[in-house]
């Protein structure tokens, strides 16, 4: 199957904060020229008629370079917890998180999918080299399945890619139409190495804007909880948005997604530098907002509530 680039359909979590606050400035000169007796509406993601993602959707998890088992169970029981049973009275909860992103669906007059974990496929020894583009990112998206599937590029700390703690931290794309189908696909790097204060914060020291002492990872792996906190926020976006006519405010070359328009908000009373109000585990001291399947843990980001155009976290 032919492979798509990134950018064609660049969906960056990185520097949202900026792009987000550039739109409401624009938005309040806007008002400013407004007479008294127009008021302006509010900004807040709307629906583009666009296709979406639906029924039964299998999260293909391609691990390229070196993850230890460990590191792969953290990740997999994340997505596994999208949908899981048995721990959900346990509050609040990953699925309790997703409910949050499935309300979108309910504009769109369609069920919202069901994602299930699906193939994990290893590289370990890096087919594609140590330093990628965003053609080899979606190259590598192929190999997971080629339709009704996210594809879940995940690297290693030593694998660079394209514009990684430069512009973003995580992106999202999609396969051309082919006859075999069409995917949604992720990327999302581990910046345990290369840059956790950008891409791993509030588990590490930021590298701009107040400083504050960094949290407790919730698995105790600073470069990996990171990937679960930018891989939930682009499952969220992926799902309300995967071809680029979904959900979204801003313009479609560089849309502010369901979790992207709130970036680092965790927990109500957020602000720059804060990550908002946590749960702690009284064992460990890690901060985390919900928990998952086999005792996990995680970290996720507000979602976007487009019926009060304000973000909604779960703690």
């Amino acid at each position: 199957m032919s492979s798509a680039s990134m950018d064609s359909s660049p969906h960056s979590k990185f520097l949202c904060f900026f792009l987000l606050s550039a739109l409401l400035f624009q938005h309040s000169l806007a008002a400013r020229r407004l007479s008294a007796e127009v008021e302006e509406q509010p900004l807040t993601i709307t629906y583009h008629k666009g296709a979406l993602l639906y029924g039964p959707i299998s999260v293909n998890l391609i691990w390229y370079g070196k993850f230890t088992t460990s590191q792969r169970a953290i990740v997999s029981d994340f997505v596994a917890s999208l949908y899981a049973g048995d721990y959900q009275n346990q509050k609040p909860s990953v699925s309790s998180w997703w409910t949050m992103a499935e309300k979108y669906y309910a504009q769109s007059k369609k069920a919202p999918p069901r994602l299930t974990l699906g193939d994990q496929i290893l590289d370990e020894d890096c087919s594609l080299g140590k330093s990628l583009k965003n053609s080899d990112i979606a190259a590598l998206a192929t190999k997971g399945r080629p339709q009704q599937a996210i594809n879940v590029v995940l690297t290693a700390d030593d694998v660079t890619v394209e514009g990684f703690c430069m512009s973003r931290c995580a992106t999202h794309g999609s396969s051309p139409r082919s006859k075999k189908g069409r995917f949604a696909y992720i990327w999302v790097g581990n910046s345990a190495v290369q840059c956790p204060g950008q891409c791993a914060w509030p588990f590490h020291e930021p590298v701009y804007g107040p400083q504050a002492p960094p949290l407790v990872a919730p698995n105790g792996d600073v470069g990996v909880d990171g990937i679960v906190m930018n891989l939930a926020s682009m499952i969220a976006g992926t799902v309300t948005n995967p071809f680029g006519g979904g959900f979204f405010m801003g313009p479609a070359t560089a849309p502010l997604e369901a979790a992207t328009a709130c970036p680092g908000v965790y927990g109500k009373g957020a602000y720059p530098g804060y990550a908002g109000e946590l749960l702690v585990d009284p064992t460990t001291g890690a901060s985390y907002n919900a928990n998952g399947a086999d005792g996990r843990k995680y970290l996720l980001p507000a979602i976007f509530d487009p019926s009060t155009a304000s973000c909604s976290s779960l703690v």
